[in-house]
């Protein structure tokens, strides 16, 4: 709309094809005469004005005698700024546009326009008209012939309509403005608050704006704002998000102060507040946490301002609800630190496994050569190898907690899994936990490693055993759940789909929250020196991501303990896979030639001692370049190729194991490392007669490997 439109003018545009309907309409409209009585009482019937004056109101008339003209005139009249108020429009107006068309044409030019629609046909009934344009206050239908007065009122009626409801929807427009301005003032100067609300007030009061205008610009800010008296604290209005915030309704509020209705979850916030406002004259940005009705708590920046209003003082209250940005900063800060930890974890099983190798195989070495040690020796070799066994599975514990532990994914049914433990917890827990499973029917398949899951609920339940130290109920309740986009926000690590959902709770004495946010840390424990190695919940984190799954905790002190273990469901009715085995070789000497290529110096040693007393011959390497020159003299002669992943100078032993391969198809070969094999690009499901061989290994389980592979070849030969 033009800007500079004349939204007090009264003019009528007439359309019709009837010239004398012109001239009755504009002698009807613009007498020579003053109005008479008959109008004066139809005006205050209309608009309520006993006092109307009797004074003649003039309206300006303008003729079209056809629809297309018509459109015309009030475009033109737009466009100068002097708008048509109303039209009398005839139905019928041969042989151009009819009516109906010229109105819904009009009225996509001008659709504020009032019309009179003008019908002498019986036949063309208003259920028609309504038919094609459509039901609108914006029209109504005069028969002809048309009684004078009726004209003129519907006249002054309309055209009275069509300046009220643009002067309605320009205060509107100006409303709206003024309230778009200040909330982005709001949201982006606090500091301008004071200044902003006392210059708010005095344009209000200078436009005369109504209270209820004001409350419409104050409840429709999505800023929780409330005001305050400034002498007790007392709420004397609050907006919507100020109550949706706090979960009270204006009633409950209204009268009371923020110590009455218990927002504050630190009492001594009330105190601050009168410190700041007394020392600085405002609060600004200050952190607090706010209790709703139902006592939940949320995390708000407030920010008070004090103004004047009608000359008396009152304090403006900000709400800034940063409840979730403050989770998703945690949520990211623990991630980061479980991250590292892992990395680190993961470095440190590394080089235990390099060392673990070199002891179990020494000692077993020793234990199973000629001569045989003397009998006071054996117990000590013994117990050598027991404690690097020990220590081989407290390493595989880091290394699924870092997620870099070898697995065996298969399409799985956990009604199987549960079944087995069912039969095994009650034994391992003892008399005084009473174990309860309970397993919805149907539960679709998960793609897992069923000795880690088993693994992952055997710590979960020792876990909140030791936490029920006189007894108690443990359940496991497992259950197929599906995440939509809302539940996605309430659950930390979820995503949206079909998951399965295995509980494990307890009755125990539940968990501190300040605890809570370290629970899955290795090494971290809260049982006496000596009683936990602090990776049992680690170590349930580990297999849980490393499944493509989370766990969630939920505990309260006194109240208990559940874990919730979520799988994603396997798509469709996939079939496990039937695990292939095969049979241990039970000549475990050979003659053939083994091409070792080891970094550690100690662990090449052991390995070659070993492999050298059961009658192989060896060749070594120290790394992949170096390998490459002994293989161009050796290439012949070597059998099977048995190499580390990770070496220095920039080759792996994927590499390596590539180009050698290239060069014979034919050769074998064992990969050994001390993390798994997924993060160097192989897995378990390895070409034929290629293995994995994970750090620390006894030495029984390297000959046994070489020999396998080794008959593999003469297998496929």
């Amino acid at each position: 709309m033009n800007n500079k439109e004349d939204n007090t003018l009264r003019r009528i545009l007439v359309i019709d094809d009837n010239p004398a309907i012109h001239d009755d309409i504009r002698k009807i409209l613009t007498p020579e005469r003053p109005a008479n009585a008959a109008l004066n009482d139809a005006k205050a019937l209309l608009f309520g004005d006993d006092n109307a004056s009797p004074a003649r109101e003039d309206f300006e008339i303008d003729s079209a005698f056809q629809g297309a003209d018509g459109l015309k005139m009030v475009e033109t009249a737009a466009a100068s700024g002097r708008p048509y108020s109303m039209a009398f429009v005839d139905v019928r107006m041969p042989p151009g546009w009819d009516g109906v068309e010229t109105i819904l044409r009009i009225w996509k030019e001008r659709p504020d326009l009032q019309v009179v629609i003008c019908t002498a046909y019986s036949d063309y009934s208003w259920e028609d008209m309504v038919s094609q344009i459509g039901r609108s206050s914006s029209m109504v239908v005069l028969k002809k012939p048309f009684d004078n007065i009726e004209v003129l009122q519907l006249a002054h009626a309309l055209t009275e309509k069509w300046m009220l409801t643009r002067k309605v929807k320009a205060q509107i427009r100006d409303l709206d403005n003024l309230v778009e301005e200040r909330t982005s003032e709001l949201r982006g100067a606090n500091d301008q608050l004071k200044l902003e609300i006392t210059e708010r007030l005095r344009v209000e009061s200078a436009l005369v704006l109504s209270e209820e205008r004001f409350s419409k610009a104050f409840n429709a800010n999505p800023i929780p704002l409330a005001i305050q008296s400034f002498k007790d604290g007392l709420f004397t209005e609050t907006n919507n998000g100020f109550r949706e915030l706090t979960g009270y309704t204006s009633e409950e509020i209204s009268g009371k102060s923020a110590d009455e209705l218990h927002l504050w979850e630190d009492t001594g916030v009330t105190t601050t507040i009168l410190e700041l406002l007394a020392s600085k004259g405002s609060v600004r940005h200050s952190p607090c946490r706010l209790r709703s009705k139902s006592n939940g708590m949320r995390e708000i920046l407030l920010s008070i301002e004090i103004i004047e209003i009608s000359g008396h003082p009152f304090l403006l209250t900000i709400l800034q609800d940063v409840t979730e940005q403050l989770l998703l900063e945690n949520q990211l800060r623990q991630s980061q630190k479980m991250e590292a930890v892992g990395q680190l974890a993961a470095g440190i099983a590394h080089d235990f496994n390099n060392m673990l190798t070199v002891i179990q195989g020494n000692a077993t070495l020793i234990l199973t050569d000629e001569p045989q040690p003397q009998p006071h020796q054996r117990p000590m070799l013994t117990g050598i190898v027991n404690a690097a066994q020990r220590s081989a599975k407290l390493v595989r514990q880091l290394l699924t907690f870092s997620r870099k532990q070898v697995v065996d994914i298969q399409p799985l049914e956990i009604t199987d899994v549960l079944a087995s433990i069912s039969e095994m917890l009650p034994r391992m827990l003892g008399e005084h936990i009473d174990v309860s499973v309970t397993i919805a029917p149907g539960l679709p398949l998960v793609h897992a490693d069923a000795g880690m899951i088993e693994q992952l609920l055997v710590n979960l339940s020792v876990n909140a055993r030791d936490a029920m130290p006189r007894g108690g109920k443990l359940k496991i309740v497992a259950c197929a759940v599906e995440f939509g986009l809302a539940d996605v926000r309430e659950h930390r690590d979820a995503r949206p789909g079909r998951f399965l959902r295995v509980e494990v709770s307890d009755a125990g004495t539940g968990i501190p929250a300040d605890v809570l946010p370290r629970i899955f840390e290795p090494f971290f424990t809260t049982k006496p020196v000596g009683q936990g190695t602090g990776l049992g919940l680690a170590t349930a984190y580990g297999i849980a991501r490393q499944h493509d799954g989370w766990l969630e905790v939920q505990s309260e002190v006194d109240a208990g303990t559940t874990f919730a273990l979520y799988l994603p469901v396997v798509e469709g009715a996939a079939a496990a896979a039937a695990v292939p085995t095969h049979t241990v070789a039970t000549d475990l000497r050979g003659t053939e030639t083994i091409f070792v290529v080891e970094d550690e110096e100690t662990v090449r040693s052991c390995v070659c001692a070993i492999l050298k007393s059961k009658g192989y011959g060896i060749i070594t390497a120290t790394n992949g370049v170096e390998a490459l020159s002994v293989w161009k003299e050796h290439r012949d002669n070597i059998d099977l190729l048995l190499t580390d992943m990770v070496m220095p100078e920039g080759m792996t032993g994927i590499d390596l194991a590539g180009q050698l391969i290239a060069e014979r198809p034919e050769l074998k070969v064992i990969y050994t490392s001390g993390y798994s094999a997924d993060i160097h690009g192989t897995d378990s499901s390895l070409p034929a007669g290629h293995r994995f061989l994970s750090k620390p290994y006894q030495s029984t389980v390297l000959v046994e490997t070489v020999r396998e592979t080794l008959d593999l070849v003469t297998c496929d030969a």
